[in-house]
C-alpha cells in the first residue's frame, strides 16, 4: 500500500481535517493524525486502525489503557504510546474545563459535571473534596487520596486542612466506585459518618451528611 504522502489530498487524514469539520473524521483518522507517521510497511492510518481495534473500537477502553498495553501494539513504541495517552488526557481536561474556580454548586448534577470526567474511568478509588464559600461557589477541588480497587483510606486531617487554609464555608465529599456499584460500602459510611463528621465538628463546619 502506498505511503499516505502519496495519497490524493482528499484522502489524507491531515488534509481532510483542514478541509472538513473535525467531527466528520472517523476515530481511526484522528488517531492517524496524532501518531503522525507509520512504521515499516504500515501507514499511520493502519496504525490508528490497529490501536482502535485492539480496544474493540471503544474510545472509553482506549482511554483506560495503560501505556504498556499501547506499547504491546506493533508499531506503537514508548513515544507514540505517550502521545496517545497525552491526547486522551487533554480530552478529559477539556471535558471539565467549564467547571472553573467560582462555579456555583446547585445540586448533585453540578458535582457530577465537575468530577465525573475525572473519575469515571479510574481503576482505583479516589477520594475528592470540593471546597465551597458561603455562596456555594467552588474555591478549590482537591484529590485527597488514591486507594485500591475497592477502598480508599482517608483521615479527617487531610480533608479539613485545605478547608481551613482556604476559609471554606462548606465542603462536598466524593469518590468513585470502579466496580460500577453506586451503593455505599460499610467503609464509605464509616468514613462519612464517623471520621469525617467528627472532624467537621472539630473544624466548626458540621452539617448532616447527605447522599448526592
Amino acid at each position: 500500500m502506498p505511503a499516505i504522502r502519496e495519497w490524493h489530498d482528499s484522502d489524507r487524514p491531515r488534509e481532510r481535517l483542514e478541509s472538513l469539520d473535525a467531527g466528520v473524521l472517523p476515530v481511526r483518522e484522528l488517531l492517524a493524525i496524532i501518531l503522525g507517521s507509520g512504521s515499516t510497511g504500515r501507514s499511520a492510518l493502519d496504525l490508528g486502525t490497529d490501536v482502535l481495534a485492539r480496544f474493540g473500537g471503544s474510545l472509553r477502553r482506549l482511554g483506560m489503557a495503560e501505556p504498556a498495553e499501547l506499547r504491546a501494539i506493533p508499531g506503537i513504541g514508548p513515544a507514540r504510546a505517550a502521545t496517545i495517552t497525552a491526547a486522551l488526557e487533554i480530552g478529559r481536561r477539556l471535558a471539565i474545563e467549564p467547571s472553573r474556580r467560582g462555579d456555583r454548586i446547585r445540586g448533585p448534577g453540578d458535582v457530577f459535571q465537575r468530577l465525573g470526567p475525572k473519575l469515571r474511568d479510574r481503576k482505583q478509588e479516589e477520594f475528592w473534596v470540593l471546597y465551597l464559600d458561603s455562596q456555594n461557589r467552588v474555591l478549590i477541588d482537591r484529590r485527597i487520596t488514591v486507594g485500591l480497587l475497592n477502598s480508599s483510606l482517608v483521615h479527617p486531617r487531610e480533608v479539613f486542612a485545605p478547608a481551613i487554609a482556604h476559609s471554606a464555608a462548606s465542603l462536598i465529599l466524593a469518590h468513585n466506585h470502579p466496580s460500577g456499584d453506586p451503593d455505599p460500602s460499610p467503609e464509605d459510611l464509616d468514613v462519612t459518618v464517623q471520621r469525617v463528621q467528627k472532624g467537621a465538628r472539630g473544624a466548626g463546619m458540621c452539617e448532616s451528611p447527605r447522599r448526592l
